[in-house]
């Protein structure tokens, strides 16, 4: 392997991706590598994220389609933490609950979350409990899978101490199995807060009446390629602010921990 980069040329790196991109981008336009109203330049699509900011666009501006979309995120993606979690801590202990929940987790984790959204609509319309169901589809694997593999691969002299002082079953997962499958966990946070960020924009491209996606189809309809632009740049702006916190979280954990 090559030389380690220290920040300033990682930084430095990065900007001349980003200049690259833009460079790209803004040649493609200008030549009009595509109609501008498919293909428009930077300062356009910036031009245009301001005005929504003030202006509202299929019923609100660009930050209530944002807070909208956040909100539904958040319920999604917490209830499947609280559910998966706990759960998968659980199956790493019993192994009857293991059995028993297992060859049905197994069935259903393969099923894209995109396609339950037929369901959440019937069941839940466009209301708060459809884009919440297809966000904890998403978000529900990863938070089950990395708190079980955790609980499993906990070393087993601490489980033995732990029983040596008469701890019982849930205290040995609440003071021992938790704390020692914490990397593994915040790990499978991490992938669920993507999974389920994702999977909320899907939801909101077809049972939602308000969001980031809704204002991204409406924009296609619209045949505003400035609109949908707008849309994915604060999809991916608030996608890494997600990421970057909950890597704030696990560099915590792991200095807690001295790792």
């Amino acid at each position: 392997m090559g030389d380690k980069l220290d920040r300033n040329q990682l930084a430095w790196l990065s900007a001349t991706g980003l200049l690259i991109f833009f460079g790209v981008w803004t040649f493609a336009a200008w030549i009009e590598l595509a109609p501008r109203k498919f293909l428009p330049l930077p300062w356009d699509v910036v031009e245009r994220g301001i005005a929504l900011m003030t202006t509202p666009f299929s019923g609100q501006t660009l930050q209530g389609h944002l807070a909208s979309s956040i909100d539904r995120y958040l319920r999604g993606f917490l209830l499947a933490a609280a559910v998966g979690v706990p759960l998968g801590l659980l199956m790493g202990w019993y192994r009857w609950l293991d059995n028993v929940v297992t060859p049905l987790f197994d069935s259903l984790r393969f099923i894209a979350p995109i396609a339950w959204v037929p369901f959440a609509a019937l069941w839940f319309g466009t209301g708060i409990g459809g884009p919440t169901m297809i966000i904890f589809a998403g978000a529900f694997p990863p938070c089950l899978i990395n708190a079980y593999r955790g609980a499993r691969f906990v070393e087993k002299k601490y489980i033995e101490a732990a029983q040596v002082y008469g701890a019982s079953g849930l205290r040995v997962i609440f003071e021992v199995l938790l704390p020692a499958s914490m990397p593994s966990i915040i790990a499978g946070l991490r992938i669920s807060a993507g999974a389920g960020w994702q999977s909320l924009i899907g939801a909101e491209l077809i049972a939602a009446n308000s969001g980031i996606g809704l204002m991204m189809v409406r924009g296609q309809g619209a045949l505003d390629t400035s609109i949908v632009m707008v849309g994915m740049i604060a999809v991916g702006v608030f996608g890494l602010l997600i990421d970057v916190a909950l890597r704030g979280v696990e560099a915590w954990v792991n200095r807690k921990r001295g790792l």
